[in-house]
């Protein structure tokens, strides 16, 4: 039984399309945002494979510097931090907080579970106007270990004091998914434009096109 519902926030709740018009004048085209998204996890996982920890703020900031120099662009420091720091102000989904309202209504524990380093996720979640349908904001770095290792994961379980199984996980990438399945939570993809499943391995047994229909399979799952 789903006792915890833990929410991943880049792209799954908030919307990086916000970010466009910020590429367009920094790197010259929107398109790059998806190449420097790539990037930031590569650096991020790679990290997490090799043993050399890197937060996502950090990986941010220098896959931006890396996608400029393969496309042969210049970009300072500055303008690589500025853009970084534009994370924390991304708008919600137009559905997010009719859904999220929709939970607090319930006895389920609803909790952020992100990537981004705890002092960004708060901004982010705040500034978004989101702050106040959680329960809690954890942040895989509190752990040194990013999603989708199964220590984050774990954490939330062990914050609320339930089994895995009864965590649930809500997220719009594939590889978020798979590693809450992997860990031993149930998980539940959001199939935003653009994103899909791996075919390899364990599915979730809820897929939406966004927040609301996640939500609402979810609700009527556990009512």
């Amino acid at each position: 039984m789903t006792r915890v519902v833990a929410f991943d926030v880049n792209e799954t709740l908030l919307d990086l399309s916000a970010l466009d018009a910020s590429f367009e004048a920094v790197l010259g085209s929107a398109a790059l945002r998806g190449q420097w998204f790539a990037q930031m996890l590569q650096l991020a996982f790679v990290g997490g494979l090799s043993g050399e920890y890197v937060d996502f703020s950090t990986a941010q900031h220098a896959a931006l510097l890396m996608v400029a120099e393969r496309n042969g662009l210049a970009v300072t420091e500055a303008e690589a931090t500025e853009m970084v720091d534009k994370m924390s102000s991304l708008p919600p989904h137009p559905e997010v907080a009719g859904a999220l309202a929709l939970l607090r209504e319930t006895t389920l524990n609803v909790v952020a579970l992100t990537n981004s380093v705890q002092s960004v996720a708060l901004e982010q979640l705040t500034n978004a106007g989101i702050r106040g349908y959680f329960d809690g904001v954890m942040s895989a770095d509190a752990v040194r270990r990013l999603k989708p290792a199964p220590e984050p994961y774990h954490a939330v379980a062990a914050a609320f004091d339930v089994d895995t199984a009864d965590v649930r996980l809500v997220a719009a990438h594939s590889w978020d998914v798979s590693g809450a399945l992997a860990a031993g939570c149930k998980a539940a993809f959001v199939a935003r434009p653009g994103m899909v499943l791996s075919p390899i391995g364990r599915q979730p047994d809820i897929v939406g096109a966004d927040i609301a229909e996640v939500v609402e399979q979810i609700l009527s799952g556990e009512g």
